[in-house]
């Protein structure tokens, strides 16, 4: 019986490499893909999806699946990359599955940039499936890897999220390595939206002042794993359901991280169709924690988009990359309380909410109690004075730590106050201050910052001139 699996098994790998020498299905032990030719592939069964290297930036590559079909824009839709925090050469590069049973992705170097740590002691090969899963599969059709279960930004349909994997979005939409947002199974077994960004980290999706249970979320169910099928229908272990807006419909679809910290559903009625959004997590796209950094605030304006503004005094970080936010441009610390009031007032900015970062919550405050708590406090950056929700009929004082997390609501119903020295507050207009300084914070993102250095080396010479030496 085994003799036959084992013949069975050889046969279907041949006829699956007849009639192209480069485009096929699967890939046996001992063959590789090379970076340098283009058309070494991998294609589904079915055409739809197909795996090779995926050029990332200059002379920079990823071992990637992709859509077949490009978008009407000519661009491949990416679902998954193995080595995208480390692109390889486009020289001499290889992806090899070796004769033990491992899959490695080697550079020009003969360094080894990703490996799927397999190994096994019969005949194996790996297979690009219909349903885009790149599997390695034994002789009796035993899995030891696939790429379905290392998802990157993208899941596919009936691809499972579970609490080992998550969703992490690519830095922008021309730089395909590793982002500040993901999508996961938290510790208490609900599906959440993390800001992981370079200084600070924070929740934004559900609500973060809501209970699990306000959200509608369930915590009892520990198996953590939510998928999607090719209907429309998403659904997770907590009780998160939600249907497409073209629920139904057999289409393409994919869920994808976005660099701009919204996950979505995507649809397309054919292959080479446009992409469109048929869901999404986030409504309100200034309520994402990070996207205009720090000291900053977003305004959505349906028109035009969303824009980013640096709080008044202070100027932008990095004019490629919003993620960084505002610096100030004065020394915000003091010696003592009657130094602070000579130097420092506030500027009233309306409409204005800055999520979190509060030193505390001060009940029945007066504003001038609250003005004066923020100026005695060396490290104090300004406060809301907010309206009691409870209908308490007094306000509350919010003095803040840092000014982060900033949008601006027409329907938000309490006040910002800024901590700016009086020399800046003497030449300072808000409104002038705030156009100089919008920006789309969609345009506004930090490209592929890597290249790979070709070699001068002509590697004809170099082989010509070690192959008279041996």
């Amino acid at each position: 019986m085994d003799a036959y699996m084992v013949f069975l098994f050889l046969l279907l790998t041949l006829f699956s490499q007849l009639g192209s020498s480069a485009s096929y299905s699967t890939m046996s032990m001992g063959s590789s893909l090379s970076v340098e030719n283009p058309a070494d592939i991998l294609i589904s069964p079915n055409g739809m999806f197909s795996a090779g290297f995926f050029q990332v930036g200059e002379n920079a590559y990823c071992f990637a699946i992709w859509f077949t079909e490009p978008s009407p824009t000519h661009n491949l839709t990416v679902v998954w990359t193995a080595n995208r925090d480390e692109p390889v050469n486009g020289r001499s590069s290889k992806l090899t599955l070796q004769k033990n049973g491992n899959l490695i992705l080697t550079d020009a170097g003969k360094s080894t940039i990703w490996s799927s740590n397999t190994v096994s002691a019969s005949l194996a090969r790996l297979r690009l499936n219909d349903t885009g899963n790149l599997v390695l599969l034994t002789v009796k059709g035993v899995a030891l890897w696939e790429s379905f279960a290392s998802p990157t930004d993208t899941l596919l349909p009936h691809q499972p999220l579970t609490r080992n994997t998550k969703l992490l979005s690519s830095r922008s939409l021309t730089n395909y390595s590793s982002g500040f947002y993901s999508l996961f199974f938290d510790n208490d077994n609900t599906l959440r939206l993390l800001y992981d960004g370079p200084e600070v980290s924070s929740i934004y999706w559900p609500d973060p002042w809501l209970l699990s249970i306000q959200a509608g979320r369930s915590t009892y169910n520990n198996s953590r794993i939510a998928k999607f099928d090719n209907l429309g229908n998403f659904s997770a272990s907590d009780d998160f359901t939600i249907l497409s807006s073209d629920y139904g419909a057999k289409r393409q679809r994919i869920v994808k991280m976005d660099a701009d910290g919204n996950v979505r559903m995507y649809s397309r009625k054919q292959p080479g169709d446009t992409w469109v959004v048929t869901w999404e997590a986030v409504l309100q796209p200034c309520k994402i924690h990070g996207i205009c950094g720090a000291n900053s605030w977003c305004n959505y304006v349906p028109s035009f988009g969303r824009k980013c503004s640096c709080v008044p005094g202070y100027v932008i970080r990095n004019k490629n990359d919003w993620i960084y936010g505002c610096q100030p441009e004065f020394n915000l610390s003091h010696n003592n309380s009657i130094a602070a009031r000579d130097q420092f007032d506030f500027m009233f900015i309306p409409r204005v909410e800055i999520y979190g970062f509060d030193f505390g919550i001060f009940y029945n405050y007066t504003w001038e109690k609250c003005k004066n708590f923020c100026l005695d406090l060396g490290n104090c950056t300004g406060f809301h004075f907010k309206h009691d929700s409870g209908g308490g009929g007094f306000y509350n004082c919010f003095p803040k730590m840092q000014l982060r997390n900033g949008y601006r609501s027409p329907g938000f119903d309490g006040d910002l106050y800024v901590k700016l020295p009086k020399s800046i507050l003497s030449s300072y207009n808000v409104t002038e201050a705030e156009e100089s300084n919008s920006i789309c914070s969609d345009k506004l993102t930090s490209q592929l910052d890597r290249t790979y250095e070709k070699s001068n080396t002509n590697q004809s010479v170099k082989f010509m001139l070690e192959f008279a030496s041996g």
